[in-house]
């Protein structure tokens, strides 16, 4: 019997990434549609996520895509897996 990847039931996100700044942490901006009930119309949310980027090699302005993972500090709940 074989095991469930345990990769299979994450969620991954794609955006830009906005910093590099911190060691091996990046924060990659997210942008989604959201549809307003009232007035029927969609609009624009975006919201930022620090992700782990081990060998610093994201740089501002990269599309990337990045998985949920286990808490690797008190914010950082993400890691970046490639470039778009």
């Amino acid at each position: 019997m074989e095991k469930p990847d345990k990769n299979k039931n994450k969620r991954t996100l794609q955006g830009a990434v906005v910093s590099d700044k911190m060691d091996k942490t990046i924060i990659v901006k997210v942008d989604r549609l959201k549809w307003h009930k009232k007035y029927e119309k969609q609009y624009k949310i975006s919201k930022r996520y620090k992700a782990h980027d081990e060998k610093n090699e994201y740089k501002t302005g990269d599309k990337v895509i990045i998985q949920e993972c286990r808490p690797l500090s008190k914010d950082k709940r993400w890691r970046a897996i490639s470039k778009i």
